[in-house]
């Protein structure tokens, strides 16, 4: 099973990105996904989570009201969609699979899988 993360890139302070993250050698309706980000010399920190209902999302308070996440099972993807973004939004960010119950979904260990990473830099 492979994650592969793209839509990165370089934007302005108050601009949008819309990140992908395809899955392939499994059903996408296997797992439950999350977007983590690090930062340069910072560790990795929980971005946002998807259930295995699309109805079941969460979000770490800094980017709550900009960001969205969302699955398409169909096409093995899902998404983050992020408006008003900010410098400090500035980071690789990793899409995860979960494909077992966890106390929380919020934690790098919550997650069996990880795609590659992609780079967003945000210009002031």
């Amino acid at each position: 099973v492979q994650l592969q993360a793209s839509g990165g890139g370089l934007v302005q302070a108050g601009g949008s990105l819309r990140l992908s993250c395809a899955v392939s050698g499994r059903k996408l309706s296997s797992y439950s996904m999350g977007w983590f980000r690090q930062a340069a010399g910072k560790e990795r920190e929980f971005v946002a989570h998807i259930g295995w209902s699309p109805l079941n999302t969460e979000y770490t308070n800094a980017v709550k009201g900009r960001f969205t996440i969302s699955r398409d099972n169909a096409k093995n993807t899902v998404a983050l969609q992020m408006n008003n973004l900010k410098p400090e939004d500035t980071a690789v960010y990793y899409c995860a699979a979960r494909s077992r119950l966890t106390s929380t979904v919020i934690r790098p260990t919550d997650y069996d899988l990880w795609g590659q990473g992609t780079l967003v830099t945000v210009s002031s």
